[in-house]
């Protein structure tokens, strides 16, 4: 991804982070050990406190919580809303508990814009738990929030900090036996050694400076992505660069997933150009260079003791590869093109994981398309790896349902595969920024550090909701591509500048930025 280019435009909603409810409730004289009323269907419209659950307000206004018609499931909902400020919780009781891992699952909906507004899951022995609810004002999303209960005993809790007008749905909750969480917590830090060779410095929030893999290790992050071009102009993100980031990333403790571009330069959803080696070659032979460059690359980075857990054959393949012979419009082609890529991943390595990664995270009925095509041409592979920008890509109901649909569907797990958002909108280079734009914005997610934090606590919590637990997690992209003179976009030319440095996770001031608190999802 990088999109050097203008691209589609969205209206924006403000939203603001903000302190929530610490009040605990009073025990509830509906406990019981299942949820009662769980899907609000018992008292019709109307209710404050519906059959099953309580309500508590500090300042009185218990009002503000409600039923009301339009359920996710049935015909009815729980609803946070007041025509001025509050702040309510709505909650449930339950006692006589068998202590183990549960986990609590809900549909959700909000016009953003509260103090805070989440699900949480507490008093059941151990640290409370809770899920934000994303903004969205349409679709419903499904929510989950897992916890460890130790002492037979455990509360439900729906929360609103809201400001005027501020509103939230949810509906058909579940409290059952199961656990959640994201096993990877990546980011893609390709930009970073050609940064660090013309100036680049990173720094903790503290102004401390430091290694920057370092700096996202000491904020959560678990799994590095690299991309590898084959001949590159500038001499950064081939072979020789990889192998030497690679060795760093591993004595991090991080893993490694390696992204094979198979081209000299950007490959995306609007570019699939042949390296400058490979021009000419027939069909066979691009076969035999696909696997011949992605064993290559892999075992030599198994043979320095840094072998890739996960790899990309080709980066953001909606229309193929190495055009235009590996063109989806010659599926057959592809197909032989992808086998290759997968058979050499497992000649070096067969417990390394292969993904495939497409872009327009949201984008359901092109990913059908693509994944039954590949599925009944027999391309083999290990994942699935989406791209879902929220400004190009739908909504984060689109993008939940097209994720969850290819998990069921092929029957495998899924991961985010690229992923970013703005905390600020102006330029520290003279290159315009791909957002630049507060109308090309997600509507309820602003350009700001709150706003970028948000937002990836947000697309976690859909990845993690993923069923059956196949959500296996988040690569934010370039985490660390910030201006720096000399690391722009195009490795032709040195004097190109950065469009996505208001999207990285360090700022202007080369400090980590808030949002990496995001790698401490569960």
């Amino acid at each position: 991804m990088f999109h050097p280019r203008r691209t589609l435009r969205a209206l924006l909603l403000p939203l603001a982070a903000g302190l929530a409810l610490t009040a605990l409730p009073a025990q509830s004289a509906h406990a019981a050990s299942t949820l009662t009323n769980a899907g609000f269907e018992s008292n019709g419209t109307g209710t404050t406190t519906p059959t099953g659950w309580s309500t508590y307000s500090a300042g009185g206004q218990t009002a503000a919580s409600f039923t009301e018609a339009g359920g996710h499931g049935g015909s009815y909902r729980l609803t946070h809303y007041s025509a001025s400020a509050y702040k309510v919780e709505t909650y449930q009781y339950l006692s006589g508990l068998t202590n183990g891992n549960y986990k609590l699952t809900a549909w959700v909906r909000s016009g953003g814009g509260q103090n805070s507004a989440y699900l949480a899951l507490k008093n059941c022995g151990g640290a409370e738990q809770r899920t934000d609810i994303p903004v969205s004002s349409s679709g419903w999303i499904r929510i989950v929030t897992p916890i460890a209960v130790t002492n037979n005993q455990c509360t439900i809790s729906i929360n609103s900090d809201a400001k005027a007008g501020n509103w939230i749905n949810v509906d058909d909750l579940t409290f059952i036996s199961g656990t959640a969480g994201l096993p990877i917590k990546g980011s893609d830090v390709s930009s970073l050694a050609k940064s660090e060779a013309k100036g680049g410095v990173y720094k903790y929030n503290s102004g401390t400076t430091g290694d920057a893999l370092a700096i996202l290790k000491s904020a959560g992050q678990n799994y590095a992505r690299l991309k590898v071009w084959v001949n590159p102009a500038d001499g950064y993100n081939n072979k020789t660069r990889v192998l030497a980031t690679a060795k760093r990333v591993k004595a991090q403790g991080m893993k490694l997933l390696v992204d094979f571009h198979y081209s000299d330069t950007w490959a995306d959803p609007g570019a699939q150009s042949k390296p400058a080696a490979w021009a000419g070659h027939s069909y066979s032979q691009l076969k035999t260079d696909v696997y011949n460059h992605t064993y290559d690359v892999l075992n030599a980075l198994k043979a320095q003791g840094t072998t890739a857990d996960m790899v990309q054959v080709g980066n953001e393949i909606n229309g193929g590869m190495l055009w235009n012979e590996g063109s989806t419009s010659n599926w057959s082609q592809l197909a032989g093109l992808l086998n290759s890529g997968y058979d050499a991943v497992k000649a070096v390595n067969s417990g390394t994981t292969v993904a495939l990664h497409l872009a327009k995270g949201g984008d359901l009925a092109g990913t059908r398309w693509w994944f039954d095509s590949a599925v009944s041409n027999g391309v083999k592979f290990d994942v699935i790896g989406l791209s879902y920008y929220g400004y190009w890509h739908g909504t984060l109901a689109d993008f939940q349902t097209t994720l969850d649909d290819a998990a069921t569907r092929y029957g495998k797990p899924v991961y985010l595969a690229e992923t970013a958002y703005p905390f600020r909108l102006d330029s520290k280079d003279s290159h315009e920024n791909i957002i630049d734009l507060s109308s090309e914005l997600v509507p309820g997610y602003p350009a700001s550090t709150a706003g970028q934090t948000q937002w990836m606590k947000d697309v976690a919590s859909i990845v993690e909701a993923v069923p059956n637990g196949r959500g296996l997690g988040i690569f934010y992209w370039e985490s660390t591509w910030t201006a720096v003179t000399g690391n722009g976009w195009d490795p032709t030319d040195a004097s190109s500048g950065n469009g996505w440095e208001n999207q990285a996770l360090f700022g202007y001031d080369d400090r980590a930025l808030p949002a990496m608190a995001w790698f401490s999802h569960r």
